[in-house]
Formats: structure tokens, sequence, C-alpha cells
């Protein structure tokens, strides 16, 4: 059943629109910080959009049949660890805080459902190893980026944290690229 919802065209393009609206949505609420960023880190400064815009494509593509693997590994991957990691910092936000607002609580279900549909079509993905091998690449050098550079998410009131933030996010980083290669390898010869 589940697999039928998934793979329907009108389930496919609703998710195709929301994740558009909403990947346009995080690039907005990054315009701040996205105005005092150096060029040369741009690209990995948006992390939760770019992670929606690269589910975006590949549902684009699955409308039409089509597999994208270097999109499809950037998207499970990516999608999975900032799904997680936003999830995590807007209850840790609420800890610090006690409150985060609607604005919070809502981040909280739209990252959490991020995370979810990477790993539901997670079989409809062409994956292979080298694919994974490239966005793990592309996802711990984001890492250094944001922990190294200091050009992570904007969370003022966690501040004091990022040392043990940044552990965090390099563990969850190593997660998410084995989640990636499990859910998509697990079956397959070496290749």
């Amino acid at each position: 059943m589940i697999t039928y919802i998934l793979q329907e065209k009108r389930f496919l393009f609703c998710l195709l629109l929301i994740n558009f609206f909403g990947t346009l949505y995080g690039y907005y609420w990054y315009k701040g910080q996205l105005a005092v960023t150096p060029d040369i880190f741009l690209v990995f400064v948006p992390d939760s959009p770019t992670a929606s815009l690269f589910f975006t494509i590949f549902l684009l593509f699955f409308l039409f049949g089509k597999n994208i693997p270097y999109i499809e590994a950037l998207a499970i991957i990516t999608l999975f660890k900032y799904g997680t990691w936003a999830v995590v910092m807007n209850l840790l936000t609420l800890i610090v805080e006690g409150s985060i607002g609607w604005q919070g609580y809502m981040l909280i279900a739209s990252h959490a459902g991020m995370a979810i549909q990477g790993i539901l079509y997670a079989p409809f993905y062409k994956i292979k190893l080298r694919h994974i091998a490239f966005a793990a690449v592309w996802t711990l050098h984001n890492d250094i980026i944001d922990y190294v550079f200091a050009m992570m998410p904007a969370y003022s009131s966690l501040d004091k944290y990022m040392n043990e933030i940044g552990y965090f996010t390099f563990w969850l980083s190593i997660i998410s690229i084995f989640i990636s290669y499990w859910l998509t390898q697990r079956n397959k010869p070496l290749n």
C-alpha cells in the first residue's frame, strides 16, 4: 500500500510542490545569514533548503520515470542529516530558552518530514557506492565549512554549545551516510 502511494502521480506532484515551496521558504529563512556569508561559502550555508532542493530535483525526475543517482545520494544523506539536526537543535533551543514559538514547532514538524521522506523513497533510488562516496564527501566537507569556518546555521542561544553541536553534527553525518549505504546497498554486490 505504502509503495503504491509513494509512486502515485498525484501524491508525487503534491510532494513535489510541498518540497519546492519549502525549499523557497528555507532559502528565504537563511536570507539574513546569506547576506553576510562570504561568496566562497554560499552554497554550503543553507543546509536544509539545499537538502530539500536535492529531493525536489529527484521527485521531478522520478515523476517522469528517470533516476539521477548523484542527486539521490545527496538527497537521502542530507535530508536525514539536516532533518534530524534541525529537530534536535529546536528541541535543544526549547530546553535552553523555555519556548520556541509556533515557528519552532513548524520547523520541528517540517524537518522531521524531511528526514522521513528521504528514507521512504530509498527503495526507488538507483544509487551505487560511488554516488554515496560523492555525497559523503560533500556532507563531511559541509561540516568542515560549518564548524571550522564558523558558517553553521545561526541559533544564537546555542552559541556556547558550538563545540558539542559540531561533534554531534559530525557523528550525525556518519550515521546518515551509514543509513544511506544500508538502505540502498545492503543487498547489492559491491559496485
